[in-house]
């Protein structure tokens, strides 16, 4: 018997009032009298041998010690909360997944597919969480995690699932005005759209086109996500350049569109989309059947990852 550990009652009370600042709306939150909030608390803080709240007249202030309990009580709560929802979420008939993913190609690419997915893995729930950075999978509560690298990461099993192909510039039809396509000069002459993390794309892509290396490529409004930059250009910001497996939705529905009939040849890119989990799985396992279904996806729009290389 853990003797060390307050009633989960009296923690869930002094949380709701830490948090809200008030016994009595602690209590309306709780569906308990206000007097049971009082007792749970008056009780809390005679095991704890520290005064958690000052009363000052009708008013409730934490006082340090009770500030820091605050913090640690609602962040243990929040796992045990999100414990037991996994838990109910372990149905005889399937399995959870939690996996970390890059937001732009969640939204983009895999979330639009997500009813496929429902038809091939019915029995398959998969919970979703925006990834930016590179992290050690063994360390975090995550199954498996869909990134954009260079290859699986260290201590871990998968598969590169899909190139990202060649970027393509974009822009909304009312940038354009009247025209339908436009010369490198008449680029130059518009604004030049960029992500945080490949500032030098505009310039890459300019020299494989032809063009000489003007300041302006370098300049132009900065963005953090691909998804950010497409609803930009669709706003008639100025012209992006984005890959064209991200963008395929604003393209069929004419938000964006390519101002050049003729691109350059795609820029050499070691990188791509990979789905990498722990090793050691069972053949059975959930997480493979997602990285069959993931890679069968991948390959019927990517003739590289068809082929296998």
């Amino acid at each position: 018997m853990r003797k060390g550990i307050p009633s989960l009652t009296a923690l869930q009370m002094f949380e709701a009032a830490a948090r809200l600042g008030s016994f009595t709306r602690a209590a309306d939150e709780l569906a308990v009298t206000e007097s049971a909030v009082c007792r749970q608390i008056a009780g809390l803080e005679a095991r704890l041998g520290v005064p958690l709240f000052h009363r000052i007249r009708k008013r409730i202030v934490l006082t340090p010690a009770g500030g820091t309990y605050a913090e640690e009580v609602r962040e243990r709560l929040d796992q045990i909360e999100q414990v037991t929802l996994d838990v109910m979420a372990q149905r005889p008939r399937g399995r959870a997944i939690e996996l970390a993913i890059g937001p732009t190609f969640a939204s983009q690419w895999l979330i639009p597919r997500l009813p496929l997915l429902a038809r091939a893995l019915p029995d398959l729930t998969l919970h979703l969480s925006a990834r930016t950075e590179a992290f050690e999978l063994s360390d975090t509560a995550f199954d498996a995690a869909i990134y954009y690298g260079e290859g699986l990461w260290p201590g871990t099993e998968g598969e590169r699932i899909l190139e990202e192909g060649p970027s393509v510039p974009v822009c909304s039809p009312s940038l354009l005005g009247r025209r339908k396509q436009l010369g490198l000069d008449q680029l130059l002459d518009l604004p030049l759209l960029h992500l945080n993390t490949r500032l030098r794309a505009w310039s890459d892509w300019l020299a494989a086109a032809g063009a000489a290396q003007p300041a302006q490529a370098l300049r132009g409004p900065r963005y953090d996500l691909y998804t950010m930059l497409a609803q930009a250009a669709a706003a008639g910001v100025g012209v992006a350049l984005i890959p064209r497996i991200l963008i395929t939705e604003e393209l069929a529905q004419g938000r964006l569109v390519v101002p050049f009939t003729t691109l350059p040849a795609g820029i050499d890119n070691r990188k791509a989309y990979y789905f990498a989990h722990r090793r050691g799985l069972a053949p059975d396992d959930k997480i493979l059947q997602l990285r069959g279904w993931l890679l069968a996806c991948g390959a019927q729009e990517d003739p590289v990852i068809a082929r296998g290389r």
